[in-house]
């Protein structure tokens, strides 16, 4: 069974920085794509930002610069690093990765508030 449990979200004040985490178990997690989406009241879910087996990145235009995704595959765990956060980062950020053939996991998600 996969399991994804995230934490590190809050409230933080525009300008501030907060660091998401996933720790991932019943996947061989470095072997795995890996993946943080956001939801904001009312908008669809993004993808924001994802990690190959390999250790490559992109992310969405929005938060370039500003977020890095890392990965420790010793702690099955991602990160989503999030510096100068304004208040349209605001979302329930979760996240994801994929069986081989293609199913969908998610946990779930974990609050990120941006005041201004």
């Amino acid at each position: 069974q996969v399991r994804l449990v995230e934490s590190g979200g809050g409230l933080v004040q525009a300008g501030g920085s907060l660091r998401l985490s996933c720790a991932a178990s019943g996947t061989d997690f470095s072997m795995k794509t890996m993946r943080w989406y956001r939801q904001a009241p009312g908008k669809q879910r993004e993808l924001v930002a994802r990690i190959t087996s390999g250790g490559s990145t992109d992310y969405v235009d929005s938060v370039k610069g500003r977020f890095t995704i890392s990965r420790d595959n010793a702690k099955n765990t991602v990160y989503l690093q999030m510096n100068s956060l304004r208040p349209e980062d605001t979302a329930v950020y979760y996240c994801n990765t994929k069986s081989w053939s293609g199913l969908d996991y998610w946990g779930q998600g974990t609050q990120v508030t941006v005041s201004s």
